[in-house]
Formats: C-alpha cells, structure tokens, sequence
C-alpha cells in the first residue's frame, strides 16, 4: 500500500498545540500523550533503524513508530502478529459476524464513563451470545468467539458497538460432538437484541447502586436514583439493533476479515482528502443511505476533538475471548473443537473471498525481504538527517 499525501500526524503537528490550550478544560493527560506520539511517528525524535536487503544489497534508513494503539501508522503490524497468532485457533467452519450497539441516548453517559461502559458492552454481549446459543431451542451448543470494540461511526462520532467473529456451531453440553447450526442466519437476531437490552439495561442499573458512574455537568441531575430510572425507561420503547452477517467461510478466509476489525483505529490516513491548515475534508460511508460515499469537511478542531473521543482508557483490552476460546478454557476445548470437526465435518457451504493480508517490507529494487542491520538512536538520526542536508545544499 502507498504512502498517503496526507495523514493525521500532518493536522496534529499544525493544530495540535493550538488545540491543546483551547481544549484545556477537557482535555486530560492520554489526549495530550496520544497527540504527541503520533506527531513524532516515524520521526527522527524517536530514533530509526538502518535496513539492507540480504539480496541485493540495497539500504535505507527508517524512523522508528511510536507504537501507541491509537496512531493510524502503527497498527498494521500489531495487528499481522496478532492474527498470525489467531492461525491456530482457527476452526474449519463458516464463520458468522455479529456487531451488537447501543442506542445513542446513552452516547453521554457512556463518554463519561468509558471503561465502566465499554466493561458492561462485553459482558452483556458475551452473556447474550453464550445463553442464547446454550438455548437447546436454538443451538445447544458451548459456543467460542473472539469481540472486538470499536467506539466510531464513519463520520467520527461516538457510536461504541461490539462486533463478534463467532465460529458457526459449537461444543454439545456432554463435550463429545460438534453441533452445526440448523439456520443459516446461526442465532434470531430479534431474540439476540431482546436479551441483550435486558441484560445491558439491568447491569447499568447495578453499577448506578454501586456507585461506578459519574455524573459531571448536564449530567448531574442523573444522580438521584428517581431522574436515573426515568432517564433508563425510554431504552426499553425501542429496538435495540443487533445485526448478523452472512457466513463469509471457513478458515483461509478468516485471517483477512480479522484483519479489517482487530486494529482499526477511528479513521484511517488513506481516508483523508484535504487539508488547508485549518480545515480537513475526509471521505466517509453513509449507512443510512445505502452505504453512500460521501465527503465530510470539518475545521482541524472539531476533527481533533472528534478524533480524541476514541481515546481508550488506560491498559483498557479491546479484544476479547469468550466461551470455548476464552484464556480459561482454550488450552483445553479448542483441541477438542478441532477433533470432532474431523468426526462431524460441517455441511457445504457458499464462501466469500476477503483480501489477503499485507506483507512485510520488501526492497523496492528486488523484492526481497529488507532486514535491520543497525538501530539508531534520536541524537544519531538527527545527525544523518543534518549531514544529508549539508550534502545536499553543497
């Protein structure tokens, strides 16, 4: 993939500072640590590494990533080790993508309070998923699935929902067969969301009695238990959605769906269109109109503060295992799972091709793999940079 002409580092290095001291009533000290690092990402400030080619020879000196799980340019090989890790849990079946979201009368309230939210977004998902599938009316089966949070919509708004990566079927309650779903749709949806909103709805109210929520500013009123109850009933006069995808295949198609969802941040570089030095224009998917492409242009304010609601809380894990994949249970049930599906082989189905997963760095003269040969600190980038300079102007 090329290098975008524009990139997020790009708007924070020309209104970053300015934003800080006109944010500072609200912004806290991991938006602040999150600007800097991507500002100085794949920068001399944090040092480099010197690259040949073990064929051709060819060398090239690279900076160094700043590695924070929040920067555009870092994600792509976390998320190549971590799938390369998955290979092994993956299980010859279709798999199903299940994305559970809450309505947006409770975006406030979960701004304010992400880590205790997001705890009870996985819980209530995982719960919903493993009753329903347990249920001998619609599966009876233990089932294993990887959540992945993500907290965005297209347009940069606060919009957490969960998406789920479920192999289709799972374990009978005796542990000795692997059962097959009998639906292609794997679970009802209706019945998924009529759960879940009872189960979200129901630990909220737990946390409010245990004291875990805060209510700062036009929330503050939410701290009587009466105004909090009222503020809840309206949850309940809605559809919660919960929305199923098709199975897309079996295991050599999963690795490349994984990759659209683990390490994703709110937007990407390659989605940004233009920016003038004080308004950025990005490209955005609008669903509510058939998944329309669409142009957004917001002042580099507004995009920096959209940007910093996707903050995670500190050490928050945003990918998860539950049921017969869980930490708990895998080293025990996943060599089971994989045993039986060679006894109970899944029936036929369709597949759908998902991209394959990018590479590492090759040579751009021969393609050859490129392989670190020196690691350089800042002080020594800084130096090389002002010598080729020097070379340069001479």
């Amino acid at each position: 993939m090329t290098r975008p002409p524009l990139e997020v580092a790009d708007i924070v290095r020309a209104q970053g500072n300015h934003f800080i001291r006109t944010s500072c009533r609200w912004i806290h000290w991991s938006h602040r640590k999150v600007l800097l690092a991507i500002a100085r990402c794949r920068t001399a400030a944090l040092g480099g590494h010197r690259d040949q080619c073990g064929r051709c020879g060819y060398r090239a000196l690279f900076f160094n990533s700043c590695r924070n799980r929040h920067c555009p340019k870092c994600q792509s090989g976390a998320r190549d080790r971590w799938i390369a890790a998955r290979q092994s849990e993956l299980l010859p079946v279709p798999y199903i993508h299940v994305v559970f979201t809450v309505p947006h009368h409770l975006a406030h309230l979960a701004l304010v309070n992400k880590k205790v939210f997001y705890d009870l977004l996985f819980h209530a998902t995982a719960e919903t998923l493993l009753e329903i599938a347990a249920d001998p009316k619609h599966l009876g089966a233990q089932i294993g699935f990887l959540a992945v949070l993500h907290s965005w919509s297209q347009n940069l708004l606060f919009h957490p929902h969960i998406h789920c990566l479920i192999p289709a079927g799972g374990l009978s309650p005796d542990h000795t067969r692997w059962i097959h779903p009998r639906y292609p749709f794997f679970l009802p949806v209706g019945v998924l969301s009529r759960v879940f909103r009872g189960k979200f709805v129901s630990a909220l109210q737990r946390r409010f009695q245990q004291r875990q929520l805060i209510f700062p500013g036009s929330l503050r009123p939410l701290q009587n238990e009466k105004a909090f109850r009222a503020f809840l009933r309206p949850l309940f006069r809605q559809n919660w959605i919960v929305y199923a995808k098709p199975p897309f295949g079996g295991p050599h198609h999963v690795l490349g769906y994984l990759a659209r969802y683990t390490h994703r941040v709110a937007i990407t570089n390659h989605r940004l269109v233009a920016f003038d030095g004080e308004q950025v224009t990005f490209r955005w998917k609008d669903y509510a109109q058939g998944n329309k492409k669409r142009m957004m242009t917001l002042a580099a304010p507004e995009f920096l503060r959209r940007f910093l609601l996707h903050v995670l809380p500190r050490g928050f894990v945003r990918i998860r295992s539950f049921g017969f994949l869980a930490n708990r249970h895998r080293t025990a049930l996943l060599p089971l799972c994989q045993r039986l599906l060679l006894q109970y082989p899944q029936p036929p189905t369709t597949s759908t091709s998902t991209p394959h997963l990018p590479t590492c760095f090759h040579c751009p003269q021969c393609g050859a793999p490129m392989l670190r040969v020196e690691s350089l600190s800042a002080w020594d980038t800084a130096q090389l940079l002002h010598l080729r300079i020097q070379l340069d102007s001479s």
